[in-house]
């Protein structure tokens, strides 16, 4: 695992993509128990190589039900983006994650990953790579139907301060979804 993280970190396979260049963020260890597959890191985690190191990871922990020091051990969480650097801003917010990264670089960090028992899939990048054709029409059905992919995956739409609106119109999320989501942290961590 060591030596993967080292060659993912040294990662430059889309560099002239980039507008601030690489930075591969992600974090693991062979005794992760729950993955965290979100889209890209933002500008404030390209900065601080810190995943889930701005508001929408302070939303997410608050979602799990864990501390910070919890979520940042590696021994509980692993933490792989779709695309592991920051993409560069969009005309709605960032531009989706790098397409390289995941067909990349995600088999050979699962199977390094012995003690997996939760996939965590934040946003529609994510859900549509691992649930492919289980996925339903939108990320917001998906995410309705979460009971569906359990026990290995449970989706979540993207905990950023610009889901707002999100998360006033869908109230089922908080009364159904993420009791169960923290019900299944505490059995696992």
């Amino acid at each position: 695992m060591k030596q993967l993280l080292h060659d993912i970190a040294q990662c430059t396979i889309c560099k002239e993509h980039l507008v601030l260049g690489p930075r591969p963020v992600v974090s693991a260890h062979p005794d992760s128990k729950i993955v965290i597959i979100g889209q890209a890191p933002g500008t404030k985690v390209h900065t601080s190589g810190i995943p889930w190191d701005d508001a929408s990871g302070k939303q997410l922990r608050k979602w799990l039900g864990v501390s910070n020091e919890t979520f940042y051990d590696e021994t509980k969480f692993a933490i792989i983006p779709m695309g592991f650097c920051y993409p560069g801003k969009g005309k709605t917010g960032d531009l989706p994650p790098r397409p390289e990264c995941a067909p990349q670089w995600h088999k050979p960090l699962f199977d390094e990953l012995k003690n997996v028992e939760l996939v965590i899939l934040i946003g529609m990048y994510a859900q549509k790579y691992y649930l492919g054709k289980a996925a339903k029409k939108t990320l917001t059905e998906t995410v309705d139907n979460f009971q569906d992919y359990l026990p290995k995956f449970l989706p979540l739409p993207h905990p950023s301060p610009r889901n707002r609106f999100w998360l006033t119109k869908n109230p089922w999320f908080e009364v159904e979804v993420l009791p169960e989501l923290r019900r299944r942290i505490s059995i696992v961590i």
